[in-house]
C-alpha cells in the first residue's frame, strides 16, 4: 500500500502534482487564517508595485514636462559664432552658411530655426523692467511652444516689414501691470539709444526663472533693423533633433558638419542646473524601488514561513507517503508564485488606472510656484513598466526558496503530531 502511494518519480508528473496541491491550498479554497495570509501577501505585492509604477510615471512626466519647456524655447542645440558681440547679444552669421543650407543631410536633425537677442528696458504705464528680447522668425516652432502660451496668441510675421507684436511672460506682465492688447515702449541699449512701440499679443508661462524673469519674444526683423544687419543675417541657429535622449551621440557628427567659425552648444549644458537637478531626481526613485523590493521580498519570506508552519502536518503526511523535499518545496514555491502573479495583476491595474485618471482629468493639482507646473504629469514608459514587473517577479520568486529550504529539516513523525 505504501509503495503504491509513493509520489511518481517522473519530473513532469511531479511538477504537475505540486502545482495541483498548490492550487488546492490557495486562498480561494481555504478560509480563516490561511485565506487572510494570502490576501495580505497579494496586497503587499500589489501596493508595492502600484506605488513604484506611479512613482516612475510621475518622475518621467515631471522630467519630460520640464525638458520640453526648455527645448521648446531653445531647441536641443544652439549654434552661433565663436566670438559673441557681448554677454547678451550675438555676432551676426548668415543663413547662407553651408550648415543652414545643407542640414537636411543629417537624418537626425528634425528642424532648424533662427534667433537673435537684444537687451533693453520695457516701460509700462508705471514701471520699467530690464528684459531681453529674443527675436524669432516664421520658422520658429510655435506648435511646440503653444502649450506655454496661457493667453492670447503667437506673433504673426510679415514679409514686408518687421512685426511690432511681442509675446510677454506672465511674470513680467504682472510686474508692469500689462495684459494682452496693451502697447508698450522698449528702449534698446545701444549707441545711440533707440526705442520701439510694441503690442502685446500673447502671454506665456514656463514657470522657469531662466525664461520667465527676463525674456520676451519678438520679430527677429526688429533686431536686424536695430543692428543694421542684412536680411540674411541672424544671431544663431537653434537645432531640434529626433531623439533628445541621444544628444551626446549626436553632438560629434553635428559639430563636424558645422562651418568652421561656428560653435555648438548643447542646451543640456547651457542650462546644466536644470538638467542636473532632473537627473538627481532619478536617485530618489531608485532608492524607493530598492526599498519596495526589500519590503516585498521580506513580506513574501515571512508569509511563506507562516504558511509552512501552518501546513506542517500536511508536509509530514506528504513525507510519510514518499514525497521528496524538492516536490514539497515546489508546492510552496508555486503557491508563492500564484500570490506574486495575482499581486502583479492587481498592482498593474491600480497603477495604470491611476495614471489614466490623472492623465485624462488631472485630478491632482500642483502649486506652480514650487513645482513649475500646475498638475501632476504622467509619462507612459512601457519598457520601464515591463522592467518593474519582471524585477518584482524575479526577486520575490527567488527569495521564496529561502523559507522553502526549511522543509528539509521537518521530520514526518513530529510534523504529523504538530499542533
Amino acid at each position: 500500500m505504501l509503495f503504491c502511494a509513493r509520489f511518481p518519480p517522473n519530473y513532469k508528473t511531479s511538477l504537475n502534482l505540486s502545482y495541483f496541491i498548490a492550487k488546492r491550498i490557495s486562498f480561494k479554497r481555504t478560509g480563516g487564517f490561511t485565506g487572510t495570509i494570502h490576501r495580505i501577501a497579494v496586497a503587499s505585492v500589489a501596493i508595492g508595485l502600484a506605488i513604484t509604477m506611479i512613482s516612475f510615471m510621475i518622475l518621467g512626466g515631471f522630467q519630460n514636462e520640464i525638458s520640453n519647456k526648455v527645448f521648446s524655447f531653445t531647441g536641443h542645440f544652439q549654434s552661433m559664432k565663436f566670438v559673441s558681440g557681448n554677454a547678451f547679444e550675438e555676432s551676426p552669421i548668415s543663413t547662407n552658411a553651408d550648415f543652414f543650407q545643407n542640414y537636411q543631410n543629417l537624418e537626425f536633425i528634425k528642424h532648424v530655426q533662427v534667433f537673435a537677442h537684444k537687451p533693453g528696458l520695457l516701460k509700462g504705464d508705471e514701471e520699467v523692467e530690464g528684459v531681453l528680447m529674443k527675436g524669432v522668425g516664421p520658422d520658429f516652432d510655435s506648435l511646440s511652444f503653444k502649450p506655454s502660451i496661457i493667453k492670447g496668441r503667437f506673433i504673426q510675421f510679415s514679409d514686408s516689414a518687421a512685426s511690432n507684436e511681442i509675446v510677454l511672460s506672465k511674470k513680467i506682465a504682472n510686474k508692469l501691470l500689462l495684459d494682452v492688447g496693451d502697447r508698450v515702449t522698449m528702449y534698446f541699449v545701444q549707441e545711440p539709444p533707440r526705442f520701439r512701440r510694441l503690442e502685446i499679443v500673447g502671454i506665456y508661462e514656463t514657470f522657469l526663472e531662466n525664461f520667465d524673469d527676463k525674456i520676451l519674444l519678438g520679430d527677429i526683423q526688429t533686431i536686424r533693423n536695430l543692428n543694421a544687419w542684412t536680411p540674411d543675417q541672424v544671431g544663431g541657429f537653434e537645432i531640434f533633433v529626433d531623439d533628445p535622449s541621444q544628444l551626446d551621440s549626436y553632438a560629434e557628427p553635428l559639430y563636424d558638419f558645422l562651418d568652421f567659425d561656428l560653435k555648438l552648444i548643447k542646451v543640456t549644458e547651457k542650462y546644466m542646473e536644470i538638467f542636473d537637478w532632473l537627473l538627481l531626481l532619478n536617485n530618489n526613485v531608485y532608492v524607493f524601488l530598492s526599498l519596495i523590493l526589500f519590503v516585498a521580498a521580506f513580506n513574501m519570506v515571512s508569509i511563506l514561513f507562516i504558511l509552512i508552519m501552518e501546513r506542517t502536518q500536511m508536509i509530514g503526511v506528504l513525507k510519510a507517503i514518499g514525497a521528496k523535499n524538492a516536490q514539497i518545496r515546489r508546492i510552496f514555491v508555486w503557491n508563492g508564485v500564484r500570490i506574486i502573479s495575482r499581486g502583479l495583476l492587481i498592482g498593474n491595474a491600480i497603477g495604470i488606472g491611476f495614471g489614466l485618471l490623472q492623465d485624462q482629468f488631472r485630478i491632482i493639482p500642483l502649486d506652480s510656484e514650487n513645482y513649475y507646473m500646475s498638475f501632476v504629469p504622467i509619462d507612459w514608459n512601457w519598457p520601464v513598466f515591463l522592467f518593474l514587473n519582471l524585477t518584482v517577479l524575479i526577486v520575490t520568486t527567488l527569495v521564496l526558496f529561502i523559507p522553502a529550504m526549511l522543509i528539509s529539516n521537518i521530520k514526518p513523525i513530529k510534523a504529523i503530531r504538530f499542533d
